[in-house]
Formats: structure tokens, sequence, C-alpha cells
């Protein structure tokens, strides 16, 4: 799909923050209905990543695989489960929760420190199949 600059950059940002927001939403959300609904929005967001780069075909079968096929059995098998049981011991914050937002938090900080510690300036993308995809 040939888009122009600004169009396909507002696609990659919109698309990247629905997955995001997606992802914040399966982890962040008591309620796992609401939680496998945002997953399915993460399948949705990935699954049209494809059509910018003519994977169409991909995209389709991302589409119908994961989010027709393994989100509504996602949802199926919580909506059987009993929903009184998510909500007897409800804590607001807990050891656990400290704990793994401390992790989270320091993997993201890695991250960020990566990404921005990295010379991209030297990386050369190309399109053809037969030659080197990236060079250093």
């Amino acid at each position: 799909m040939d888009l122009p600059g600004p169009i396909h950059d507002f696609l990659l940002v919109f698309l990247g923050s629905g997955l995001i927001l997606g992802g914040l939403g399966v982890v962040l959300l008591t309620n796992p209905i609401y939680s496998a609904f945002s997953l399915g929005l993460v399948f949705v967001c990935i699954s049209l990543f494809y059509i910018p780069s003519n994977s169409h075909f991909v995209a389709a079968a991302q589409l119908l695989i994961y989010v027709g096929a393994i989100n509504v059995l996602i949802i199926f098998a919580v909506m059987f489960m009993n929903g009184s049981e998510y909500y007897k011991d409800f804590n607001l914050w807990t050891v656990g929760d400290g704990v793994t937002s401390v992790v989270c938090t320091s993997i993201f900080a890695s991250l960020i420190t990566t990404i921005l510690d990295t010379s991209w300036y030297g990386i050369i993308w190309t399109t053809r199949s037969n030659q080197i995809i990236e060079k250093i």
C-alpha cells in the first residue's frame, strides 16, 4: 500500500497507541471480560500493522484466527467462570503489585535508555528480499 508519508506515520502512531492502550487494559483492568476485550483490541491492532506492508493475507488470517477464534474462545471461557470469585478479596494494592510495578518500570526504563543510546543513523533499510535488511 503506497501511502503518503504523513498518513503512513499517523497510521503507525494510531495503531501503536491502540496497541499500548489495549495492552495496558489487559494488564490493569480487574474485570476479566474487559481484559479479554482489550486483548481483542491488541489482536486487531497487530493484524492492521500488516496492511501498510502489503501483507493483506497475513492481516486477514491474523484477524480470523486470533480475533475470530482465540479471543472468542477466551471470552467464552471467562463467561463460564463464576464472577463473584474475583471480588471477594478485593485489595487495592498488594506487595506483589508493588514488586511487579518496580520490575516493569525498571525494564521500561532500561528499554528507553537502550533506544535513546542506540545510533539509528547507520541503519540502511531496503525493501528487496535478496538484499541485506540492515547494515550496521
